[in-house]
């Protein structure tokens, strides 16, 4: 039982067998996730994967129809939210327009009838951290948006709780706020050290700010990883192929002998380490662009395909080749520099070590 366990092993955020559902549809089915204290915890996927509905859950802002959710210890499945112990920062700013900052930093505390004293302390410790001490006598309408971001996040870290959660805060800022905000949400979770559980959408953002990334798809989270782990080795098709930008390049293809055929393509997968023993027959071989060598390093490769270059994207620092190979389309991440046109031949280079085999029966990982 979890409240056995000692407080220096006890998950921070603890969830077991959790479902939800909606009359008949199902929205988190059996879901069970520990999180470390002091994690920076990302829930990612699409729209509609359920990873939005799982926060408000953990928040006490949904009733869930079956499991337990605890807290430092703590079982608050059917707590109210003031009384869970978390700081809640929504996609919308959710300012009071009326209030300046200092206001709006101070107003649940007010409410909560804390001492004067300590909730200037509170207010000005999160204004310090946040950077925004010149901002405290302005109104939300003089604001920028990034601005208005940071409030939003100083009105959670006024509560001085352990864990904070955060529901696609970034998402209605612009390209540069969004890098400026995700580098400050790093620096301050290393200051903190605090709990932190983060849904988004945007794979440079969980990339760049999880300690653990949990990919969800129809209320299931379908790898619970490090970054590194989720990109280099996915534990299926589905994985694979929403992680990374350009996607992963899939050909289909048979896994004999330990040696993948594909077409004219044949790769012994020496180097390669399986999941699992393999079996042998149809799989898919996944490898992403970025990983297809060319030039000299090609030439080198344990194996090489001759391909001819169909179209070109230059991307500034990069530059993306699509070509084609075994029947499908595969893409190739070059220099910036790189001197390609279609019509130009390419000799490929893999490294069986870098690709990711799956099992077509099951999706999953060889």
């Amino acid at each position: 039982m979890l409240d056995s366990q000692s407080p220096d092993t006890r998950p921070s955020v603890a969830i077991r067998d959790l479902d939800l559902r909606f009359g008949d549809v199902e929205v988190l089915q059996k879901l069970n996730l520990d999180i470390k204290q002091g994690e920076f915890l990302v829930l990612l996927g699409s729209s509609g994967c359920g990873k939005s509905t799982l926060l408000n859950c953990i928040a006490g802002l949904l009733d869930v129809s079956d499991g337990q959710i605890f807290i430092g210890g703590k079982n608050v499945t059917w707590a109210e939210p003031s009384e869970r112990g978390i700081g809640m920062v929504f996609q919308s700013y959710a300012l009071y327009p009326q209030m300046t900052v200092e206001g709006n930093l101070s107003f649940g505390l007010r409410n909560a009838r804390m001492p004067k004293d300590e909730i200037a302390r509170r207010v000005a410790r999160a204004a310090e951290i946040l950077q925004i001490e010149p901002l405290l006598k302005r109104k939300p309408g003089a604001l920028s948006g990034g601005q208005r971001q940071r409030v939003a996040i100083g009105r959670a870290l006024v509560r001085d709780v352990d864990v904070f959660l955060f529901d696609e805060p970034l998402s209605n800022l612009d390209a540069k706020l969004r890098a400026d905000l995700r580098v400050e949400l790093k620096r301050l979770h290393r200051q903190l050290d605090n709990t932190m559980i983060y849904v988004t959408h945007d794979q440079v953002e969980a990339m760049t700010l999880a300690d653990r990334i949990a990919i969800m798809k129809g209320g299931r989270i379908m790898q619970l990883s490090s970054p590194d782990e989720i990109y280099n080795r996915p534990q299926n098709l589905y994985v694979a192929g929403f992680i990374g930008s350009p996607a992963m390049n899939f050909l289909a293809g048979r896994l004999d002998g330990g040696v993948f055929t594909s077409g004219a393509l044949h790769m012994p997968m020496e180097g390669y380490e399986f999941a699992r023993p393999p079996a042998g027959g149809i799989a898919v071989m996944g490898i992403r662009p970025e990983h297809i060598l060319t030039g000299a390093e090609a030439e080198a490769a344990p194996v090489r395909a001759s391909v001819t270059v169909d179209l070109v994207e230059s991307l500034g620092s990069d530059t993306l080749v699509y070509t084609e190979l075994a029947g499908g389309q595969l893409r190739i991440r070059m220099d910036g520099l790189a001197q390609v046109r279609p019509g130009d031949t390419l000799t490929a280079g893999f490294d069986p070590a870098r690709a990711s085999l799956f099992d077509t029966a099951t999706d999953e990982r060889l």
